[in-house]
């Protein structure tokens, strides 16, 4: 769901969020009652929603839940900001704004997040459209009145954060080949490729280029017996060490990781600062961070490799903290650096949110790839592709 716009929706308990987000999809994907405090969690749902295009709709728990428990929802609801593409703050036409409808509108402001505010239940309203601005709709999830006009007004927002970000066919030209490298190890999906390979194949095509895939013991043969030069060799970072060994310089290579640090708007921080790993001392605290949480084999990158390559990259005993899916420190002050996998899971909200956090605590924040190409010493060509950073790299050295 990572690649979908992500569409909130706010509100404090009872405004009939659950309700219209039923309304907008056509479907009872939400459990609508009069009781308040209905939505306990936020519920993601993926799906098409024309004239948008693929989706994910998140109702929220109501921002003014109360209580023990109520502030855990808040809490969760909070969290949704963090990868919300645009917002529907959904109130009662009835009454004016809330003092917690207004505080969301803040946050919304705070974090650049695109809203519109939607005002459910205009049925039983007395207030009209022309009391209020482009930035609200009057709408009725009961009897259907504004629904069409809301998803247009929905789209319009996404369409106005849309970014033209491409993993890697703004690298390559019509007819060059690409050669992937993917390991096939305990670690990999069973029958299937992970997310990151296959949107680089999807990418590849789209560019009218030629994708060759093959395993990092098969990638000498691979290249001996190609017709031309490929133009790009792409890598697992686990294995960086022995593709870089195994593909001619004038080949120019890379890794998946770091194309998803690219297509995350997050590369050029992320290449700043892994230099942070030649200053690492004993005792110092490195997070390693993850996206997705999966079981975790007995050789797991982030639990397991990373930190014995760190170690003995830096000759010291640093202490390790994990956390994986959705559970990111709000607090990372006391950490020397962040390492993050490349984020195939979380949407570029999510992720530019995280940098943003780590940026205000003075952390600074690198990604699996670029600190596997740094540690042995390859760095610098696997971002060759990238002038300017290759350039500032080039010139720091």
């Amino acid at each position: 769901m990572s690649g979908r716009t992500h569409i909130a929706f706010f509100g404090v308990r009872n405004a009939g969020k659950s309700s219209l987000i039923n309304a907008v999809t056509g479907q009872e994907l939400a459990i609508v009652s009069p009781v308040p405090g209905t939505t306990t969690d936020p519920v993601y749902k993926a799906m098409e929603l024309l004239p948008l295009g693929p989706v994910v709709l998140i109702d929220t728990p109501g921002i003014d839940d109360v209580g023990e428990l109520g502030a855990q929802r808040v809490k969760k609801t909070l969290q949704v900001l963090n990868k919300t593409d645009a917002a529907v703050l959904v109130a009662d036409a009835n009454c004016e704004l809330t003092k917690a409808d207004k505080e969301l509108i803040e946050l919304f402001e705070e974090k650049k997040i695109h809203f519109i505010i939607a005002f459910n239940k205009s049925d039983l309203s007395p207030f009209q459209d022309e009391n209020r601005n482009d930035g609200y709709i009057s709408v009725s999830a009961l009897t259907g009145q504004g629904i069409h006009e809301l998803k247009e007004r929905i789209a319009a927002l996404c369409k106005s954060e849309e970014q033209q970000r491409r993993l890697v066919a703004d690298l390559i030209n019509p007819s060059d080949f690409v050669v992937l490298v993917v390991p096939i190890d305990k670690a990999a999906p069973k029958g299937r490729l992970i997310l990151p390979q296959q949107q680089v194949i999807r990418d590849i095509l789209e560019a009218n280029a030629a994708s060759i895939v093959t395993k990092e013991n098969e990638l000498k043969d691979t290249l001996e017996n190609l017709c031309k030069k490929p133009r790009l060799v792409i890598t697992d970072s686990q294995v960086f060490g022995k593709v870089a060994a195994d593909t001619p310089p004038d080949i120019p290579l890379t890794s998946f990781s770091i194309l998803m640090a690219r297509y995350k708007g997050l590369l050029d921080d992320a290449v700043r600062g892994v230099t942070v790993i030649d200053r690492i001392e004993d005792g110092d605290k490195i997070l390693i961070a993850e996206g997705c949480t999966h079981h975790r084999q007995c050789d797991d990158i982030g639990t397991i490799k990373l930190p014995h390559w760190i170690k003995n990259y830096t000759g010291k005993t640093p202490e390790f903290c994990f956390c994986s899916g959705g559970d990111f420190p709000s607090d990372l002050a006391e950490y020397k650096l962040i390492v993050h996998c490349g984020g195939c899971m979380l949407n570029t909200r999510e992720m530019q949110s995280r940098a943003q956090m780590a940026k205000r605590a003075g952390v600074p924040m690198t990604n699996y790839g670029i600190l596997i190409a740094c540690m042995q010493g390859i760095l610098k060509r696997s971002i060759e592709i990238f002038p300017h950073l290759y350039q500032e790299l080039a010139y720091e050295k």
